[in-house]
């Protein structure tokens, strides 16, 4: 009996140690299975963070460009300004000096060279004329108002006038010269 006895409590040690075990191992598989969740936490509060940083970068981002935008459209028109400034006094001056004269001449050459003036301030800010007269007309750069009859076979399709000149700043279309067709 004695040896049953020991068989017994030999499997009790071993069902104790096995159970041990076995619990032993679940723990660490909870473990492991909390620090995998952990972990997965960790993670997505860590991209949350970061897309919440991001978000708010290009926020910032977007407002900055949006007054810089503003900034330099009021800047633009400031610098156009202070160029006509000048002309606009030279009006005055004209127009004080007209009251005093009678000679047409010298209105003339006077309103020539504050045009002059004027044209080449805007010339250099990058304004140029739409040279027409005399070219095939092309849809794309002229606008037609009406056509007339060709003086010649050659004029035809051609602009034989120009109503109201056209002008390009830097490389695009401001306004669009109107012009009659000899047809």
């Amino acid at each position: 009996m004695n040896s049953e006895n020991e068989n017994t409590e030999e499997l009790n040690e071993e069902k104790t140690v096995d159970e041990t075990q076995q619990n032993e191992e679940v723990a660490t598989e909870e473990i492991v299975e909390k620090s995998e969740l952990e972990i997965a936490q960790e993670t997505a509060a860590a991209t949350n963070d970061k897309f919440l940083r991001l978000y708010s970068e290009f926020d910032n981002f977007r407002k900055r460009s949006a007054k810089e935008k503003i900034d330099l459209i009021k800047s633009a028109s400031e610098d156009v300004i202070k160029n006509m400034l000048p002309i606009v006094d030279d009006f005055k001056r004209a127009m004080a000096h007209n009251a005093e004269v009678d000679d047409a001449d010298s209105i003339k050459q006077g309103f020539e060279l504050i045009f002059n003036k004027l044209y080449n301030s805007l010339e250099a800010k990058g304004l140029k004329k739409i040279e027409a007269k005399g070219e095939v007309f092309n849809a794309d750069i002229h606008e037609a108002i009406t056509n007339i009859p060709a003086p010649s076979e050659d004029m035809k399709g051609k602009i034989m006038d120009v109503v109201e000149e056209g002008y390009y700043l830097g490389d695009k279309i401001i306004r669009y010269p109107k012009v009659v067709i000899g047809q």
